[in-house]
């Protein structure tokens, strides 16, 4: 069975740093049921060490929903397919030198550590929106809620994952092949 996980990523505290985690809201609240069993859409906050949990327990496709600077317009969004792969090159250990924050997501220090631990993610993608403002510029402490450009970007966001979730769980076909008896299955 195909097992697909979704990530809102970010702190709503820092404005448009909470995209991912508006995006997450947005899903469920489309959905007029609940998720199939082989999808989790959750919102991870600023968890990182519960998100490398689940992605350490395996799936065939990781979205990654964060605020992501790019250079681009606010509210641009990006479907990246980051590499995974550890490139500090001068580290010679078993292992990544990565320490994770109970308090903090670095979604790249996330993946490197599930590689470090031998845990594998099928295909992982970011869906990432470039922000406008997080809050912190003149010396603010944060704020709540999404810029204008940003929550303009959440339903488009919304209907690319719908459709990636579609797609994955497309190629995976089950086949009923009815009832079957049991001698069927012994060697003859």
């Amino acid at each position: 069975m195909t097992s697909i996980l979704v990530a809102g990523i970010g702190n709503v505290f820092l404005g448009d740093d909470g995209f991912g985690v508006e995006v997450v809201r947005r899903l469920h609240e489309r959905r007029s049921n609940a998720w199939p069993p082989d999808v989790r859409v959750i919102d991870y906050g600023i968890r990182g060490i519960d998100l490398y949990y689940a992605l350490l327990d395996g799936v065939d496709l990781a979205i990654l929903v964060d605020a992501t600077h790019r250079d681009g317009p606010p509210g641009t969004l990006y479907v990246i397919e980051p590499s995974a792969k550890n490139t500090n090159e001068s580290y010679t250990g078993d292992a990544s030198p990565v320490l994770l924050s109970p308090h903090d997501l670095d979604p790249a220090k996330v993946l490197q550590a599930v590689q470090a631990m031998g845990g594998e993610a099928g295909r992982i993608v970011l869906i990432g929106c470039e922000p406008e403002s997080l809050g912190t510029e003149d010396g603010q402490e944060g704020r709540m809620g999404l810029s204008e450009p940003v929550a303009a970007a959440v339903d488009e966001a919304v209907d690319t994952i719908e459709t990636m979730i579609e797609s994955m769980r497309a190629r995976t076909t089950v086949v009923d092949a009815g009832s079957v008896p049991q001698d069927h299955w012994r060697a003859r």
